[in-house]
């Protein structure tokens, strides 16, 4: 099986623990009511303020207007949804994150000894910084909507982006050394950014996707936890293989 696989294996395992879902459930029910007051309020005004940009005037003036009116009510809730998830996230990463790091860690992984250090800060800016440029992104690659797929296929990339640049660092960041990080970032960019990608699927799903922080919170301790418990197994191996070695030669 591969790493994404195991992790998502193991979490799903974890959630078995019920109080658990004590520290996953209160950051949903915030996004939740988050989501239900921004379409209240705000809703029919974004509507049309996406209505009146380039992307969608275009589509009315080729004589597609029931399209550009769909398009942008899509976008609407596209927009409000992102939000929602956007502060679940930031709740999840700071709030719920070193609770469930702990939890674990303790639990599953307690041959791991501590070699980073406990930052509420740097966790704070990971998580602002990512969303910033998230948010960066998202706006600047909306006219690409317009080509066929691309209005399915980029939200879904910069979801996975997002939940990846958050959760890796902060699952890693009080037990892996900076050297360590570092090692493992550039190891498991790639399985990294496809564990992302899988969870930012069910993210997509109205309002059940703000479950996702929290599980994508989970899966990401257990696949960093897992890369780094290998990653030290394998240099004490090295180590240990060159000491046999040197002492052969003397």
């Amino acid at each position: 099986m591969t790493a994404v696989g195991v992790a998502l294996l193991r979490s799903v395992k974890t959630l078995a623990r019920g109080r658990i879902w004590l520290l996953i459930a209160w950051p949903a029910v915030v996004g939740v009511l988050v989501c239900i007051g921004l379409a209240l309020f705000f809703l029919e005004q974004l509507i049309g303020e996406l209505a009146a940009q380039t992307p969608f005037v275009w589509l009315a003036g080729w004589g597609a207007l029931w399209l550009a009116k769909v398009a942008a009510a899509i976008g609407g809730w596209l927009v409000i949804l992102s939000a929602a998830f956007v502060v679940t996230m930031l709740l999840t990463a700071n709030f719920v994150m070193p609770l469930l790091l702990r939890h674990v860690a303790g639990t599953d992984y307690p041959d791991l000894t501590r070699q980073g250090k406990e930052s509420f800060s740097g966790a704070l800016w990971n998580s602002l910084s990512a969303i910033v440029l998230y948010a960066a992104g998202w706006l600047v690659t909306v006219p690409l909507w317009l080509i066929p797929g691309l209005a399915f296929i980029l939200p879904l990339f910069w979801m996975a982006w997002l939940t990846r640049r958050t959760f890796a660092y902060d699952a890693l960041v009080e037990h892996a050394s900076e050297e360590e990080w570092q090692r493992l970032r550039q190891r498991y960019r790639l399985p990294l950014l496809l564990l992302g990608l899988t969870l930012a699927l069910f993210a997509h799903i109205p309002l059940l996707g703000l479950l996702t922080p929290t599980m994508a919170a989970l899966a990401f301790i257990h696949f960093g936890l897992e890369a780094l418990r290998q990653s030290r197994q394998t240099t004490s191996g090295e180590l240990v293989g060159d000491a046999k070695l040197l002492e052969e030669q003397g």
